[in-house]
């Protein structure tokens, strides 16, 4: 049964996520900060499709349907939808107060779902007078291409709100995959350690960008760098989840580089700021 779900962000993941829910049948209200955000995230759902068209995975009909279950949503002070996912900056307060406003905005049993690659799901859900329906869905980047859905309930979340995620997961075609309540989840509690790790040879001179990329992708059969990896990532986003795996776990091992958070301050923030690691046209 199709459902209305709300996409509140319309970045990279907020757009991949509304896409992905558009092609299931779903009519997806999507929404950020402006409507130069709503606008861009739509032009980049478009070029994804346009894509796929090309490659003779949809046709235009199909295509056409897509972009029209997708609607802007301006405002979130009232949303009739059945679910709300959340796809903001990795900021605890950003999201606490995002989660206050979508409790007070959507119907009493709608289900209100979190992105975040780290964040705790208890904690936001504290946030609502609903917590029972409140879940983590995080999907990974590129969210139409990527099939991995980790699924993090917080300690109150119900049983049905869980099996209602994972459903839907399956739905959308992905693999959906529990995990429990504990900073970084399981995927970037692996994952950002060994970014930070290569970030570290770097800083003291092991190897250059391209030599620690090279030893990953050749001797570990990593399709894609650390290095290049936290370019597409963000280093904004590294840095935030390094901050609440040390915070969290209190462990000096998660210890953000130094370089990281030098990148972070320069304006460096990888392939979305043009300059990384890596430099981009």
């Amino acid at each position: 049964m199709p459902l209305r779900i709300a996409v509140i962000g319309a970045g990279q993941m907020g757009a991949g996520i509304a896409e992905v829910a558009a092609r299931s049948g779903h009519t997806v209200l999507l929404h950020d900060r402006s409507d130069e955000l709503i606008a861009r995230g739509i032009a980049n759902i478009e070029k994804n499709l346009a894509r796929a068209v090309e490659k003779g995975r949809i046709d235009a009909a199909g295509r056409d349907a897509v972009v029209a279950r997708i609607e802007r949503a301006a405002r979130i002070d009232a949303l009739d939808v059945d679910l709300a996912i959340e796809a903001a900056t990795e900021a605890l307060d950003l999201k606490l107060a995002l989660f206050a406003r979508l409790d007070a905005a959507t119907p009493a049993n709608a289900i209100l779902a979190s992105n975040t690659s780290s964040i705790s799901i208890t904690t936001l859900g504290a946030a609502t007078k609903r917590p029972e329906r409140v879940i983590g869905m995080h999907f990974m980047n590129p969210v139409p291409v990527m099939a991995l859905v980790e699924i993090i309930r917080g300690i109150a979340t119900s049983q049905a709100t869980y099996d209602f995620t994972e459903n839907l997961a399956r739905e959308m075609g992905k693999t959906p995959v529990e995990v429990r309540d504990f900073p970084g989840f399981v995927s970037n509690r692996v994952l950002m350690p060994m970014i930070n790790e290569a970030i570290y040879a770097l800083f003291e001179g092991v190897g250059s960008v391209e030599a620690i990329d090279t030893v990953m992708k050749l001797g570990m059969n990593h399709p894609m760098g650390p290095l290049q990896l936290a370019d597409f990532i963000g280093l904004d986003t590294c840095l935030a989840i390094m901050d609440v795996l040390h915070e969290g776990f209190g462990d000096s091992k998660y210890r953000p580089c130094p370089l990281l958070k030098q990148y972070v301050a320069a304006g460096w923030l990888g392939k979305k700021s043009g300059r990384g690691f890596y430099t981009y046209a």
